[in-house]
């Protein structure tokens, strides 16, 4: 498989669970095992743009169990013979080579995946944001000559990058350090947040300044969450920002 692969880098790889649950997009190219009209291969593959079952294959790193997963799209590209590329944009988690496979099922004409190329993770693109390797390696050498910050930029970017499409919680100042030091976010900590999160969502908790703080699992719906004076908003699961960063503004508990 080829394409984009983000890479997480020292306090970052804390990041990294956020990014595997986020959405992917592929372009594959399948290789039927005989003949079929495209006008047939158009239509079996709109069949799976919906909510599917899938077992993972055989070569696979997590257990044989029955799952479900959503296919967003399924774009047919072109058929050359018994090729077939098409577009699919999915839930994290789906295997392409047995979405394949079981669409030649279907096709009664049996498939395999032949080649397959990342084009979306989560937020990042393939055109937008992927660099090479070679350009890596080069952008680095030119930083180690110049030692200067912006030619890291051009490779590296920001961890909030990953959070573009995980609902936020923006909190006061005064909240931050709490929340660093494992603390559940509560209300009161709370001045604003995105309308789409509902109870049991990862949500990103955020500063004034777009400054990620932690992630955490909303307790409650955005509603109700405007509507709560006291108590947990969001448990806390996974500190992102160093202690200290924020003064701290809350009372520790005598012993």
């Amino acid at each position: 498989m080829t394409g984009v692969l983000p890479i997480a880098l020292e306090e970052s790889r804390k990041i990294v669970q956020a990014l595997l649950l986020s959405g992917k997009e592929y372009v594959c190219v399948m290789k039927l095992h005989r003949e079929a009209k495209e006008k047939q291969v158009r239509n079996v593959l709109k069949e799976f743009e919906d909510t599917i079952y899938q077992r993972p294959p055989l070569r696979a790193a997590v257990k044989r169990r029955l799952r479900m997963r959503r296919i967003y799209y399924i774009d047919f590209l072109e058929m050359d013979g018994r090729n077939v590329l098409f577009k699919v944009g999915c839930e994290a988690g789906t295997y392409i080579r047995k979405l394949c496979f079981d669409i030649g099922e279907v096709l009664g004409c049996a498939a395999h995946m032949q080649e397959l190329r990342r084009t979306r993770a989560g937020p990042f693109v393939e055109n937008g944001d992927m660099v090479t390797l070679h350009d890596v390696a080069y952008w680095f050498m030119e930083w180690q000559e110049q030692k200067d910050e912006r030619i890291l930029r051009k490779f590296i970017q920001p961890m909030e990058k990953v959070l573009v499409l995980v609902p936020k919680i923006y909190v006061r100042d005064s909240a931050v350090d709490a929340v660093c030091h494992g603390a559940n976010l509560t209300a009161p900590g709370v001045l604003s947040l995105e309308t789409k999160i509902s109870k049991g969502l990862t949500v990103a908790v955020l500063t004034l300044k777009g400054e990620v703080v932690a992630l955490a699992k909303a307790v409650a719906s955005t509603e109700d969450i405007l509507n709560m004076g006291h108590g947990v908003v969001a448990e806390t699961k996974r500190v992102l920002m160093l202690r200290g960063t924020y003064p701290k503004c809350w009372k520790s508990g005598e012993a």
